[in-house]
């Protein structure tokens, strides 16, 4: 979101409303040349560069007050190839519009968040991901990258040409370069048929690890101060099997009146009388109804949310999802915070991406939010010192607290990306001051 202010500087903010900049330019290049060129003439003038996509990080990861570079015109998918089920996809194209460029080619990405607004550079910086036991986060599909470095060098990096720059700029942070082209492993376009269906949190946890690996891909949401939960269960599909989407009415119904328009009256209506919480979730949590539909997978693995919120997401080892989910219900009891935004569950398979959140392990991943009318800090203090007892891993792009001291003790690669940092941006060119904190320069 840009802004002018009284002498013109402009003003950028995120979505959530909680990183702010004024840097000293926003550039918008179309093109990986114009990018290196932006790159020089910063560098010869002293000035930072930083990278933004769609401004959906919660975190100041794109904070600058040098030269910001709106990669917004960096667009498209260039090519696929359908006998491999490979694409390679400009830095600043916008996830809806990737998924759809690869469905008209026969393509599909084998797993997606729960957004699609995020541009496809941003949502690599931050570690996107979504859920399902075997289907890893965004990062684990990137085959080779293009990265301008902080000398204006373009730089081609994959599995064999400069493995350490690959390995570390896969979720990079935007502290080793800019990235302006990604070649991507797809796969073959598919269906997923959707189960959405309520039930009770203690039901779903007696069996969370078969609801986890007997579903493709599982989620579900509790409603704090109820027991109750809605889960989502997504199965892969081939294209013959033919789609039944849901009729108009109802995908308006839910997705939009329901999920936007009625849930931002109910959230301000929790911020004014917050003691009306508990009675409020207790309907809320009744008012989406169990349905089945089967659509492009794209379509099913995003949702629209415009209700504006804070998020502190952080991954787990699986086997401890029960002791937090315990943990955080007890607290959640005995303080007098009220919270009308549900908690997400996912799951994950362990990857090699170092700075990925299930780096060589298993994990499940625990998403508190609170209305962004509301205060947020006991909660998410609370969650955060629950998940750092069991090793817990924050997600990039979400708020959290913990800095390189704290964050060495649970992410193995974090040195090894130091060290691939200091040799390509040694004059720290893309820093600012959330990598100053999370990077410890």
């Amino acid at each position: 979101m840009l802004r002018m202010n009284d002498n013109q500087r402009p003003r950028w903010q995120n979505w959530a409303g909680t990183a702010f900049a004024q840097p000293a330019a926003i550039e918008q290049p179309a093109t990986t040349e114009e990018v290196v060129e932006l790159v020089h003439r910063a560098r010869q003038r002293g000035q930072r560069v930083k990278a933004v996509g769609s401004g959906h990080s919660f975190t100041g990861i794109a904070v600058t007050d040098g030269i910001l570079l709106d990669l917004g015109r960096l667009t498209g998918v260039i090519s696929t190839d359908a006998v491999s089920c490979t694409a390679t996809v400009r830095a600043g194209t916008v996830l809806r519009d990737m998924n759809q460029q690869l469905w008209r080619s026969g393509l599909a990405m084998a797993n997606l968040g729960d957004i699609d607004q995020q541009t496809l550079s941003g949502s690599l910086a931050t570690g996107t991901h979504g859920t399902g036991a075997q289907f890893p986060g965004l990062a684990a599909a990137v085959l080779a990258l293009k990265i301008v470095l902080a000398d204006g060098t373009l730089v081609d990096c994959d599995d064999s040409r400069d493995p350490d720059l690959f390995a570390a700029a896969r979720i990079g942070l935007g502290a080793l370069g800019i990235i302006t082209e990604i070649t991507l492993q797809c796969v073959p376009a598919f269906l997923l048929q959707a189960v959405e269906a309520p039930d009770r949190l203690g039901a779903v946890m007696e069996c969370i690890d078969s609801r986890f690996d007997e579903s493709d891909h599982f989620e579900f949401y509790w409603f704090p101060h109820t027991d109750r939960v809605l889960t989502k269960s997504n199965t892969r599909l081939p294209l013959e099997s033919g789609g039944r989407p849901l009729p108009r009415w109802r995908a308006w119904l839910d997705d939009e009146f329901l999920s936007n328009q009625v849930f931002e009256v109910v959230n301000r209506t929790c911020s004014r009388w917050p003691a009306a919480v508990p009675a409020i979730n207790s309907v809320s949590s009744r008012a989406l109804s169990a349905r089945t539909f089967t659509a492009p997978s794209f379509e099913v693995f995003a949702s629209s949310r415009r209700v504006r919120f804070r998020e502190m997401e952080v991954a787990i080892p699986r086997e401890s999802l029960p002791y937090v989910q315990r943990e955080l219900t007890s607290f959640i009891e005995r303080s007098d915070l009220r919270l009308p935004f549900p908690v997400e569950f996912r799951c994950a398979p362990a990857d090699d991406v170092w700075l990925s959140t299930a780096y060589q392990r298993d994990s499940a991943y625990v998403a508190i939010h609170q209305y962004h009318r509301m205060d947020h800090g006991e909660y998410f203090d609370a969650f955060e010192s629950i998940t750092r007892s069991v090793g817990g891993r924050p997600h990039w792009g979400k708020l959290h607290s913990l800095g390189y001291a704290q964050l060495t003790q649970s992410v193995p690669r974090l040195d090894d990306f130091r060290r691939v940092r200091n040799r390509v941006d040694p004059d720290r060119v893309f820093s600012n001051d959330y990598l100053h904190h999370v990077l410890g320069d």
